[in-house]
């Protein structure tokens, strides 16, 4: 068995995680494809085999189209073609396994054998068995749900010829938010904001928790939708999933969907004027409480 992992070229920490999943089913080539890319830090992982580097300008933004070519050319004799479950990979491994005729096997959080995986379904309320019969499987990996793998290894890096571009799709413009404060996926502690802190400007106190924790700040759907934060803090079903050692919710329910997202962290702590918010349910620390005096109280005592 051959397993192909696709880098996330900006993200060598879900990359780690996702070699983990990947080095339970042969040994792994690791393919790192973007414009003026280092291939170096993926090759010093350990459990890499080799690592292909596909340095070409058709592959600088992770478009689907050119990604999905170049992939599926060096997919011979390759029995899985695995990648982290981020937005770019999402984007590219179902054109790929459309390519290969094959299914997409999407959020795999265990590794049964070389053809046997579990996925959560139900947003996170029962695990998936699935038995693939294909001849490559495709599929994306949950990072929060393996150890990321150290570091120490030292695997030859190749050139990867490039499979050109068709131009279906051209990229316009990145818009990147700058920030101070851990991303949010690979955050040790996260502080999240619900529908509960009522306004944008309150979400102030969530930040200025954040801040002194040293924190990333989530959110969930609802304060999403109403306004409060930007997507990108989203926590949830719809949003990002993460697991850090400690995730502080703030005026947050406990919708099934915000759960999905967040139940997996190692410490959960709720704040809710709800002593029957379903928050509570998985929350290890619970504290009924109005969140607009008790998080500024927190905030002043870290």
């Amino acid at each position: 068995m051959s397993v192909l992992l696709i880098a996330e070229v900006n993200g060598l920490d879900a990359t780690a995680k996702a070699l983990t999943a990947a080095k339970k089913l042969g040994p792994v080539t690791v393919l790192v494809a973007g414009s003026g890319v280092d291939a170096a830090p993926f090759a010093a992982l350990e459990g890499v085999a080799k690592v292909l580097k596909a340095d070409d300008a058709a592959y600088g933004h992770g478009l689907a189209e050119p990604m999905a070519d170049l992939i599926v050319s060096l997919a011979a004799g390759v029995t899985h073609i695995v990648a982290p479950a981020t937005a770019e990979a999402k984007n590219v491994l179902p054109r790929v396994a459309a390519m290969l005729d094959v299914m997409v096997l999407s959020d795999v959080i265990g590794v049964v054998d070389a053809d046997t995986f579990e996925r959560p379904i139900y947003a996170g309320n029962a695990i998936q068995t699935v038995k693939s019969a294909d001849p490559v499987k495709v599929m994306t990996v949950r990072t929060t749900a393996f150890e990321a793998a150290g570091t120490g290894g030292a695997a030859a890096i190749e050139a990867a010829a490039a499979a050109g571009d068709k131009g279906l799709s051209s990229w316009v413009e990145d818009k990147v938010a700058a920030s101070d404060r851990p991303e949010l996926t690979s955050a040790k502690i996260v502080v999240s904001g619900g529908r509960g802190v009522g306004s944008e400007e309150s979400f102030a106190i969530i930040t200025a928790l954040a801040d002194k924790l040293g924190a990333a700040v989530g959110a969930s759907r609802a304060a999403v939708d109403s306004g409060f934060a930007p997507n990108d803090w989203q926590v949830g079903q719809t949003g990002k999933v993460v697991a850090p050692e400690l995730y502080i919710a703030c005026g947050i329910s406990g919708a099934i969907q915000h759960l999905a997202g967040m139940k997996d962290s190692k410490i959960i702590v709720a704040i809710n004027k709800d002593e029957e918010a379903p928050i509570f349910q998985v929350a290890d620390f619970g504290l009924v409480a109005d969140l607009f005096q008790a998080v500024p109280e927190m905030t002043a005592k870290v």
